[in-house]
């Protein structure tokens, strides 16, 4: 950006300017700044960026964003605000203006990141296309997403996501997007945001800034017809608007608006992600030739229904993130595709008062479709209300990841194994434990 630009996008106070420069980068942190870069400062609850501004001159930055009256010396370049994220923001958006790119923007419940990773796959085969990279989906995510863009970015794809209300609304004022999918609204986040409701409302924030002439697709959720306000082009979608054909291990064929696609992954909660992906693609004018060569690019990401062998097992590992929706679809098409299964859980985070309750809902759910023979394990204390309601299955309930290795040690030979939790259980050392007694 020119210094011109960054003055005004910021609407910030000069303080010092001893030179003009056409071509400087924003950077936040010190350790990776470069010469020429200016130094915009963050602040969190446990850090205070505007600590580090002397290192960060010392590192080569031109100049540096305050908030109170004290600078380095030798900074070139001195630009006070008031609050240094909301500079971020304000340069991401004139970036986002700048670079002009179609903006599709990501929420939901859960299924954001496999959706976005869809979506990407689709709109890559026409477009020089940039996401969101991981799930950096909160403020910073969104500034960084936007700045990775450059003139040849054709299409920006972006994840939110939020801790409470206003928050996907304010990612959505700089975003701007003209195009927005909410995936689901279900019970993740329901101890933050209090019930179901204002989880909707909270999902539906995504359209207070969408184009006018943009679109909204969305899961056919009735909370979600109900209390999105967008008066433009709208979308539900659901895996009854899709016929399956075929459904294995790593793959499923279907039939969606007469045209067949095909994914290398499981799941009809996956056929929905993809519906999603198709209907972003048709609103681009992508053909249905070109969305289905994307789609059967698309492949799982770490975490995600993530299949590999370890020892005499066969590990499928789907514990990056976990609430009681997505708990019972995942473990629903494991189980309709694998033999020997053995499913383990555990707890989910951010329930609320009603956290007992809705694990041991789970357990009761999969008690009516689990096969007769299915192994349950359950690792945690909140899980252990899943147990108690799988009361006619063989269920082992541990309080550690190493105790739910050492069971999975002694479950038959080429059982097949699945993991499901919240990102705080920290599945993947049950992995790790089994590998080092592999090794």
């Amino acid at each position: 950006m020119k210094l011109e630009e960054i003055i005004k996008a910021s609407d910030a106070k000069i303080i010092k300017s001893s030179k003009t420069i056409d071509n400087i980068e924003i950077s936040t942190d010190t350790r990776t700044i470069k010469k020429g870069d200016i130094y915009l400062p963050l602040k969190g609850a446990n850090f205070d960026g505007e600590n580090f501004l002397d290192k960060a001159i010392e590192n080569g930055a031109v100049g540096c964003f305050i908030t109170h009256d004290k600078y380095p010396e030798s900074a070139q370049i001195v630009l006070k605000v008031e609050n240094t994220l909301e500079t971020y923001l304000k340069l991401a958006n004139f970036h986002r203006h700048k670079i002009a790119p179609k903006v599709v923007a990501i929420t939901g419940s859960s299924g954001k990141t496999t959706t976005k990773e869809m979506v990407f796959a689709v709109l890559k085969e026409k477009f020089n296309t940039v996401k969101t990279l991981s799930n950096h989906n909160n403020e910073v995510g969104l500034c960084q997403t936007i700045f990775s863009t450059d003139e040849k970015t054709e299409v920006l794809i972006v994840e939110m996501g939020m801790r409470g209300l206003g928050e996907i609304g304010l990612l959505s004022r700089y975003a701007e997007p003209d195009i927005a999918i909410i995936t689901n609204a279900g019970t993740a986040h329901l101890g933050r945001l209090g019930s179901l409701d204002n989880i909707a409302i909270a999902k539906c924030e995504i359209t207070q800034h969408l184009n006018p002439q943009g679109k909204l697709i969305a899961h056919d959720n009735e909370r979600l017809r109900k209390f999105n306000n967008f008066a433009g082009e709208k979308l539900f979608y659901s895996i009854a608007d899709a016929k399956v054909l075929e459904r294995k291990a790593g793959y499923t064929r279907f039939i969606y608006k007469e045209n067949e696609y095909e994914i290398f992954t499981e799941g009809d909660f996956n056929v929905e992600n993809a519906i999603s992906a198709i209907e972003a693609g048709l609103a681009l004018g992508l053909t249905p030739d070109e969305i289905k060569r994307g789609l059967a690019s698309y492949k799982p990401i770490e975490k995600r229904w993530e299949a590999e062998r370890i020892r005499h097992l066969n590990i499928i590992n789907d514990s990056y993130n976990a609430n009681p929706d997505s708990m019972k679809a995942s473990v629903s098409a494991f189980l309709g595709l694998y033999s020997q299964p053995v499913v383990v859980l555990g707890d989910m985070g951010e329930l609320g008062e009603s956290e007992a309750e809705l694990h041991a809902q789970v357990g009761a759910e999969l008690a009516k479709i689990a096969p007769k023979g299915t192994r349950f394990v359950t690792v945690g204390t909140l899980s252990r209300n899943i147990a108690a309601a799988l009361e006619n299955f063989d269920v082992t309930s541990v309080s550690t990841n190493e105790e739910a290795a050492e069971v999975l040690r002694n479950a038959a030979p080429d059982s097949n194994v699945f993991l499901k939790a919240s990102r705080s259980m920290k599945f993947e050392e049950i992995i790790d434990f089994l590998k080092k007694e592999n090794n």
